[in-house]
């Protein structure tokens, strides 16, 4: 049977990153749809986002859609609007699948859910900048996001980057785990994932999960793409 898989990117990335995991879903008969949130589209402002904007258009989305019996498929900071889309989508999401995503904890910001010193640090990029934004950097992919792949590749994904509204990593979510809606869940997580501020294991484990383990590190959407979407097929 067909799936509708709607993908949500993660902080800094647009729907492009997801583009070569939903061409393969495709491919296996099943629609796809890749979203970019607002503030992260080539050529936008980042000033003025807030988390909800984010919830607000994936939802928006799939009802101007008229989409039913949907997976969401989460990278990153995705699992913060991915799971307050799921609360108010409840009757349309069959499924929610985290890929090296954080998952909410009730009441707490991603800024907070990380250690101290990397919350700090974050605090201040955000309002050192005048758009209260965080830019991307070369030396953000080369050490954290894609360690160890050729370096070409590293810069070109820098440069598709676009700067994360801040208060996208500020704002928190005031509702359960979607452990709570009784939607199946899948996490998924990259053996090299060097980018979680907390291990993956502990993320899987507020769903009361175990991660399914991919090759690559925390972009491995675009480097195995074929190893990511088996997963999400199989799950």
């Amino acid at each position: 049977m067909s799936t509708t898989y709607v993908f949500i990117p993660g902080a800094w990335h647009g729907g492009w990153a997801w583009r070569p995991v939903a061409e393969r879903l495709r491919a296996a008969g099943h629609q796809a749809v890749c979203l970019t949130l607002p503030g992260l589209g080539d050529g936008d402002d980042p000033a003025g986002h807030d988390l909800q904007d984010a919830v607000d258009h994936v939802v928006s989305e799939v009802e101007r859609r008229g989409l039913s019996d949907v997976t969401l498929v989460g990278h990153s900071w995705a699992g913060y609007p991915m799971t307050g889309a799921a609360h108010r989508l409840a009757d349309k999401v069959s499924k929610v699948v985290y890929y090296g995503a954080q998952v909410p904890v009730r009441g707490t910001s991603m800024v907070d859910d990380n250690p101290p010193e990397a919350a700090a640090m974050l605090r201040g990029l955000i309002d050192a900048s005048p758009t209260r934004s965080i830019p991307p950097t070369l030396q953000f992919v080369q050490g954290i996001f894609m360690q160890d792949v050729e370096a070409g590749t590293q810069r070109l994904v820098a440069d598709l980057l676009t700067p994360q509204p801040g208060n996208y990593f500020l704002d928190a979510l005031d509702v359960p785990s979607t452990s709570e809606l009784g939607i199946p869940a899948l996490y998924i997580l990259g053996e090299d994932d060097h980018a979680l501020p907390r291990p993956g294991v502990e993320f899987a484990a507020r769903l009361g999960l175990e991660p399914v383990m991919v090759p690559g590190t925390h972009e491995g959407m675009l480097t195995h793409p074929d190893e990511i979407a088996k997963a999400i097929l199989n799950g």
